[in-house]
């Protein structure tokens, strides 16, 4: 009888391979390998704060009824890390510096996974480009930006400064 689980293994296996969506897969594997990368070298501040945030995600994928793409993935990234930075601000404000320094450590680890954000002229250009064809209401130049760039890789606090200091100049 074991012999006969043993047979059925490798068609499992294959089955799987062929059956797992690759696109979604890229971030989470990332996270995933670091994870197992972490626990290995007996890094836990590493593998639980990936951890967590991999809790996250899969609770996003239930929360949806399928795996969440990238993007999604990203976002969930930028969030974890943001309220560790805050957690610090607070930290420090408390005047709990040892706590700080762990949140902002577990900030850093988090930012290894996030892709580079748009600069400030990179944003300029597109919005520019938007201006001149004759958009000028700014929730319709959020929607083209957002049609033209992905979410997660800009902050929409400096997409709406930017979009306010080009309309007060004339988008020239």
């Amino acid at each position: 009888m074991a012999a006969l689980r043993w047979l059925r293994r490798p068609a499992l296996q294959l089955y799987r391979s062929y059956t797992d969506s690759a696109p979604a897969l890229d971030v989470r594997t990332q996270l995933g390998t670091a994870v197992k990368e972490a626990m290995k070298a007996r890094n836990t501040q590493r593998s639980t704060t990936l951890r967590t945030v991999l809790a996250e995600v899969y609770s996003a994928d239930k929360a949806s009824n399928e795996q969440v793409n990238s993007s999604a993935i990203i976002t969930i990234l930028k969030k974890a890390a943001d309220r560790r930075t805050d957690a610090a601000a607070q930290y420090i404000a408390a005047a709990r510096p040892e706590l700080a320094e762990k949140e902002l450590s577990e900030a850093r680890i988090l930012a290894e996974f996030l892709p580079p954000s748009l600069s400030e002229a990179e944003v300029d250009q597109v919005l520019r480009k938007i201006f001149e064809d004759g958009e000028t209401h700014v929730g319709k130049v959020f929607k083209s930006f957002y049609a033209v760039v992905d979410k997660s890789r800009v902050d929409s606090e400096t997409v709406k400064k930017r979009i306010n200091v080009l309309l007060s100049e004339g988008a020239k």
